[in-house]
């Protein structure tokens, strides 16, 4: 028996190995994201090499050298909830994944043992016999069912695509995260910025009131000059506990970004001197092509693999339609301390088959929904990447008008502030009214302002283009920090599987700016992370 036991096992993994119902899958790309570019991408962008000195897309926030930014994003990598929560699901996609590899081996392993005590009572004429005698037993059973249809294959397919996706998701949370921080921190900037223009028209033109309130009661002037000379300043004035706010509003946020409660920041002191500075950058450096990086991006890749995931699902469902073939076996041991009792020992082993026969209309219908959820997966994908290229279009043309009325701005504000000394000395040497030092000093104001909301919206441009693009989605943080880790591994034994989550995290954080690997890795997911 043990020969034809053996051919047989031989035989079935052979055609466990061949055989695997549902599709194989194949990424879903449609023709014009393989090549896809815009004009205004490529005038608001430089392609350079890995080995080039500017920063990469990976960490783009370093090409305005502002060392408190750049501590700001080291803040957030290491404390920022939204961060933890996705390592740990990614860790928890892992532990999903193991339990799918479990497929793969005895589905059924059980020891059982039992002990009984039996009362026994005889009566042979006058000479009753009683007593009680124990009865035991054990016993070991396996029952595997060998993957004859790719069931468990399938499985665990579906859950290597989740376990990448979850990944993925991490670094689409990072790149969320980092663009989040600097653009709030830009905000933060732009509103010190307007608050130190707001405050210097206003004692300008507190210096113009006071003046015509000294004429007004000299004679030397009516009180409209006095009462419109009070009204902008006050106007202007008014502006300043808004600005105000929007600092500590923006202070708030980038405490909860970096993980902390409303209170101190102490990285905004790292570099002094950029307090109030909103810097110009008029390209973005990419490392690579707009089409790639595209189809790179980490949520464009989780749909992919979410995509993979559910593909495998339907020869999960599939598999149903086919009889279920199982290896069984049993050794069992059973005694008595009845004296002259036997001893037994019981083997058993055979295959086994099972087949819904009938079921055929549910299995059938379940085969519909899964192919029918996959596609649905495959529109949200696709349309993930067109509002991706949506994003990065949209950002680089703003991006290009800001740039464009950069140069028109500063002009303008240069104008203006000439104005206002022409208005002044016409006025002082009596050949204009006070109107027009009032004119002069509103569009003062109104254009430094612009200038500087303009300044913003090509660093906000800017960002969004990083972002567009899927920028920023590196981190030197681990998956689980050690703090975390420690509480966790005191409620539960996680042994390796923390150090191998993070290790398969690993290739993606360091090494080229986006990881090639990560856009083939849906045609085959079972070869990543389940080893």
């Amino acid at each position: 028996m043990r020969p034809i036991t053996m051919a047989m096992l031989l035989g079935m993994s052979c055609l466990s190995a061949c055989m695997r119902v549902g599709p194989d899958f194949k990424p879903q790309h449609e023709a014009w994201s393989e090549h896809w570019t815009s004009a205004s991408i490529e005038q608001v962008t430089q392609q350079v090499t890995q080995q080039a000195a500017e920063p990469d897309v990976r960490q783009w926030w370093l090409i305005f050298g502002d060392r408190n930014l750049e501590s700001l994003m080291d803040a957030a990598d290491a404390n920022n909830g939204d961060i933890k929560i996705a390592g740990l699901r990614v860790l928890e996609a892992r532990a999903q994944l193991g339990i799918a590899l479990a497929g793969r081996y005895p589905q059924v392993q059980q020891v059982n043992g039992d002990v009984f005590a039996s009362a026994r009572k005889r009566s042979d004429g006058f000479n009753p016999r009683s007593g009680v005698y124990a009865q035991y037993g054990a016993g070991f059973s396996v029952g595997w069912e060998l993957d004859f249809w790719g069931r468990f294959a399938r499985a665990i397919e579906s859950a290597d695509a989740n376990f990448f996706a979850a990944q993925a998701n991490r670094e689409a949370a990072l790149v969320l995260l980092h663009a989040q921080l600097a653009d709030t921190y830009f905000t933060l900037r732009t509103a010190e910025a307007r608050l130190r223009i707001a405050r210097e028209n206003a004692q300008l033109q507190k210096r113009s009131y006071e003046i015509t309130e000294k004429l007004f009661k000299s004679g030397e002037t009516d009180e409209l000059d006095l009462q419109q000379a009070k009204t902008q300043y006050l106007g202007t004035l008014s502006s300043i506990p808004d600005l105000e706010s929007q600092i500590e509003l923006s202070r708030h946020a980038l405490s909860v970004l970096t993980g902390r409660p409303p209170g101190p920041l102490p990285e905004l002191d790292e570099q002094p001197g950029k307090e109030g500075v909103v810097p110009l950058v008029s390209r973005a450096v990419l490392s690579d092509v707009p089409a790639d990086l595209l189809l790179r991006r980490p949520d464009v890749r989780a749909a992919e693999y979410q995509m993979a995931a559910q593909s495998a699902q339907i020869g999960v469902a599939e598999a149903d339609f086919y009889p279920s073939v199982s290896l069984l076996g049993s050794l069992s041991w059973s005694a008595s301390s009845l004296t002259g009792s036997p001893n037994t020992l019981g083997v058993l082993i055979g295959p086994s088959v099972t087949w819904n026969v009938f079921d055929h209309g549910r299995i059938t219908n379940n085969v519909r929904v899964q192919d029918a959820r996959l596609q649905q997966l495959t529109l949200a994908y696709q349309n993930t990447v067109r509002e991706a290229a949506r994003e990065a279009d949209d950002a680089a043309t703003s991006l290009i008008a800001a740039l464009r009325r950069e140069t028109i701005l500063n002009d303008a504000q240069t104008a203006a502030r000439r104005s206002l000394t022409l208005a002044n000395t016409i006025y002082r040497e009596g050949y204009s009214d006070f109107q027009r030092v009032l004119d002069a000093q509103r569009a003062l104001f109104t254009q430094q302002d612009a200038y500087i909301v303009n300044r913003s919206n090509a660093v906000g441009s800017l960002i969004a283009l990083y972002k567009a693009l899927g920028g920023g989605w590196y981190t030197a943080q681990p998956l689980v920090d050690a703090a975390t880790r420690a509480q966790m591994q005191q409620r539960t034994d996680w042994g390796d599987l923390i150090d191998d989550a993070s290790a398969a995290s690993a290739p993606a954080a360091v090494g080229p700016a986006v990881a090639p690997a990560a856009t083939a890795a849906p045609t085959a997911p079972a070869q990543g992370a389940s080893r």
